[in-house]
Order: C-alpha cells, then structure tokens, then sequence
C-alpha cells in the first residue's frame, strides 16, 4: 500500500517586475523570502512538500494571471531575511533558535505558452469556486484543488 499523500496544488503570486517567472526561469531554483503572514508562512511550514506543482502568478500588473508553472523544491527552513536587520524583512521577534518566519525553494518548470489571466479565470465556470477568485482572498499563496489546477493548465499550454 503507497502511503505517500498526493501532491497539494498551489498557486504563488509574484509581481512580475519583483519577481517573474523570466526571473525563475533564469534562475532555475529560489528562495520564497519575505512572505510575512501567517497562513501563507503555515502553508509553506506545514502543508507543501517537495515537489508540489505551484501555478505561478504574476499581480499587481497590468495583465494579473498565471504565466508558469513551478514546484516545491525544498523542506521549510527559516527565512534568512527575517534575522537581516537592513532588510525589509527584518523580523525583531526572531531569534535563530526561534524563528518566525519560514520558507520553500521553489524551482522553474515551463513558462505558460499564453498567460491565463485573470479576467479568463473569472469567467470560466469551472474556477467559480476557487480561492483566487473569493472575497478577501488576498494571500500571496493559495491552495488549489486538483480539478482547478488541471483546468488552468488547459488553457496556458503548460
């Protein structure tokens, strides 16, 4: 009998400008630093494992949507920024034995052939109830079911 849980489904968003997946791509592998809010650090500490498929989505831009594909690459470890006192980051609650603040190495997987944005997320029945698209869901990283997953990927050619 195969006990291993199957993968959990994530979306993470990134301004593309920040961080997009042409940054991913030419980097192959980071470090998701400076996420600072507690269910998205519960995600990343709890929930995701090593190979997860994570939709990546590109905000506050002026075409919102996903435009790639990656995957969890590492375990949770403490987010380095929290202990820099220069960065933006910078966490005074965090000490080294007790950290606050936690992360995942995410790693490049393709680049969507044509970004699904927002608006055609909207209007596709099939995502009415996805987290993306409820009132208030502003977190940086989301689960996604399964069938939600699949849906985007038909239409980004990924």
């Amino acid at each position: 009998m195969n006990t291993k849980p199957s993968p959990r489904h994530w979306l993470m968003k990134s301004e593309p400008t920040t961080y997009g997946i042409e940054h991913l791509k030419a980097d192959k592998k980071t470090a998701w630093t400076g996420i600072r809010n507690f269910q998205a650090r519960n995600y990343m500490q709890k929930e995701m494992r090593v190979g997860d498929p994570i939709l990546f989505y590109h905000s506050s831009c002026p075409v919102p949507g996903v435009y790639g594909l990656a995957k969890v690459a590492s375990f949770p470890y403490p987010d380095p920024t929290q202990f820099d006192t220069k960065s933006n980051y910078f966490e005074p609650r965090a000490t080294k034995e007790k950290p606050v603040w936690y992360l995942v190495d995410i790693a490049y997987v393709k680049t969507c052939k044509k970004p699904y944005t927002l608006a055609e997320i909207r209007e596709n029945t099939k995502l009415r109830s996805m987290k993306l698209l409820q009132p208030g869901s502003r977190l940086s990283i989301l689960p996604v079911e399964k069938e939600h997953f699949e849906e985007i990927l038909k239409h980004c050619g990924v």
